[in-house]
């Protein structure tokens, strides 16, 4: 018979907890996911620990929630799957993170090893970390108990350190159920110190940069979503305003100061662009949005022709540097370091831009403000996209807390000319790829980690891709309010079998379809709206109730074009009739 000490069972914990423990000591408090096997005890557990569980209809969704998460709040957010299909699900969201440089890190379930590297055929086998690793920025696996800690400190580490992006996380099934001395597992964790460290530009960079923008007669500032995730809103407001230069903010950047701001140049995009000689890139990429720094759209004869500007960037990674034109002063480093640093060598005297270049700036403004609200005062029947976007715009005027979440082709392109935005990271958008489907995912990430209202306008084609998600957000009683802009098709809804068959054209939907009733299914608040007058009533409505709200907007089916504004990029046949 063996000791009393021997007879008491040491505590044990397993991989189950481990892995919640590694996310709650890391400040980590929520997961977007869909449960199944093997993760389907690990969603209750972690619900049990305290953490917000919100569970999806599609991974997909999902995932685009954590991605929107981390780019809300700066740390990573996750997104939990199954294996194999549900972990092909949630790599879209991943990927498109990645892009976009939000952290996230996905987490799946997966086949046991010696089963998959055989290809034995296991239940929903599959090499997931070999499909994930060129999608993200970085990929592990974990197999044992003990290294649990480790995974999740360099998951977190990843995801948010340098420029921001996606990371993949394997989990295989027998690592959940393994055990180990719990004072052991306990010291295993980590708590991440200084995730993100600050990396500060060299003296001479920031010299270089504050000589060439002084140079400037035309001088421009480009803002990016990246000065929006950077946080660093007083800093990049002072930097604007201390040196009166013109400013123009890309979608997701726009609130960092308010589109009403005097030195916005937003109205007067195609003006500045070709005409501004230094342009100063703040978290902005010249990529497509911004036609690669070339062609026309800058001033140049040709699509590879280069225009006269010289560029200052300020960006995170020197490798993005030079990636389409000759950046002249490369500014690397973290935007709120480097812009501190611009602040500290400007100090004070800095002469105002010429005026004939903000005299030429405010006129264009001026007059294209004045044309867009000739063409808002209009009352077409039925509405049309400025009809009824003139509504939201009133409604975000009146509620600048509430957060904007925008998808579509026509509905994304009206919406963000249109709809003023006055704070920072209040617009969530498409963003680098442009990707339909982010809708719902977004807005019910932004409700659960702000609180605020949240208004979602989606085209009717962008809203298939994550509808079944309102029952989502009636579950959670989530305060959003969704506007879908009916026009009964992709684009619009007046294509035509060009066969002349029973089936409608690709690109035509269900005529008169009526969304508001997908909302009513759930215990949602539904509505219809057929002119501006109902569409303010009901927004209004749901803004003040918070109740989960589905506004069926119908617009005139002959309203809106090809592709929005890119139908540039739509090939056309190039064959002979």
């Amino acid at each position: 018979m063996g000791t009393v000490e021997s007879q008491i069972a040491t505590p044990v914990t397993d991989g189950f907890h481990l892995v919640i423990d590694a996310l709650k000591l890391n400040g980590i408090d929520t997961i977007f996911g869909l449960p199944g096997i093997p993760i389907t005890d690990f969603t209750r557990m972690a619900q049990a620990a305290g953490m917000r569980v919100i569970s999806f209809r599609h991974e997909q969704n999902a995932g685009n929630a954590a991605a929107i998460a981390g780019f809300l709040t700066q740390k990573p957010g996750i997104c939990l799957t199954v294996s194999a299909p549900g972990f092909l699900n949630g790599l879209t969201a991943l990927a498109n993170a990645t892009t976009n440089c939000f952290p996230m890190i996905l987490i799946s379930g997966s086949s046991e090893r010696e089963i998959v590297d055989l290809q034995q055929g296991d239940y929903e086998e599959m090499d997931q970390l070999a499909i994930a690793k060129p999608l993200c920025k970085a990929a592990w696996r974990v197999l044992h108990a003990e290294d649990i800690g480790v995974g999740i400190a360099r998951a977190i580490r990843a995801a948010v350190s340098g420029r921001p992006g996606g990371v993949y996380l394997d989990l295989p099934a027998k690592l959940f159920a393994q055990t180990m001395d719990a004072e052991a597992g306990k010291k295993s964790l980590i708590k991440v110190v200084d995730p993100a460290p600050k990396q500060i530009p060299g003296a001479d960079a920031v010299k270089r940069a504050v000589d060439l923008l002084k140079g400037a007669k035309k001088p421009l500032i480009v803002l990016g979503k990246g000065a929006a995730y950077a946080q660093a809103d007083a800093e990049i407001r002072s930097l604007i305003e201390k040196t009166g230069i013109p400013y123009l903010p890309m979608s997701m950047a726009k609130g960092l100061l308010p589109d009403t701001h005097e030195q916005s140049a937003a109205a007067a995009r195609s003006y500045v662009l070709p005409e501004a000689d230094v342009v100063l890139l703040v978290g902005a990429r010249l990529n497509w949005l911004l036609s690669h720094g070339k062609g026309k759209t800058w001033g140049g004869k040709g699509h590879k022709d280069w225009g006269g500007q010289k560029f200052i960037q300020i960006d995170i990674s020197a490798q993005e540097m030079d990636s389409n034109v000759r950046i002249d002063a490369p500014l690397v480093g973290d935007i709120g370091s480097c812009v501190s640093a611009f602040l500290n060598e400007i100090k004070s005297g800095w002469a105002k831009p010429p005026a004939e270049w903000l005299g030429a700036i405010a006129e264009r403004r001026s007059n294209n403000i004045a044309k867009m609200a000739e063409t808002l005062a209009k009352d077409p029947k039925p509405m049309n996209f400025h009809s009824a976007l003139a509504v939201v715009r009133d409604i975000i005027k009146a509620n600048p807390d509430a957060i904007l979440v925008n998808e579509g082709a026509n509905a994304l392109d009206f919406t963000r000319s249109i709809v003023d935005m006055y704070k920072p990271r209040k617009r969530l958008d498409v963003g680098t790829w442009g990707v339909m489907g982010i809708g719902m995912g977004f807005s019910v990430a932004a409700a659960v980690v702000s609180g605020l209202p949240v208004i979602a306008i989606e085209g009717d084609s962008a809203f298939g891709f994550s509808g079944m998600e309102v029952e989502t957000i009636c579950r959670y009683n989530l305060p959003v309010c969704v506007v879908v802009f009916n026009n009964n098709g992709v684009y619009r809804g007046t294509d035509v079998n060009p066969a002349g068959g029973p089936d409608v054209a690709p690109t035509v939907f269900v005529k008169g379809a009526r969304y508001d009733k997908l909302i009513e299914a759930f215990g949602g608040v539904g509505a219809h709206a057929t002119t501006p007058a109902e569409l303010r009533r009901a927004m209004e409505e749901a803004v003040r109730s918070r109740k989960p709200t589905l506004i069926n907007a119908v617009i005139d089916e002959t309203a809106g074009t090809e592709s929005g504004r890119i139908t540039s990029l739509n090939p056309t046949s190039g064959k002979k009739k």
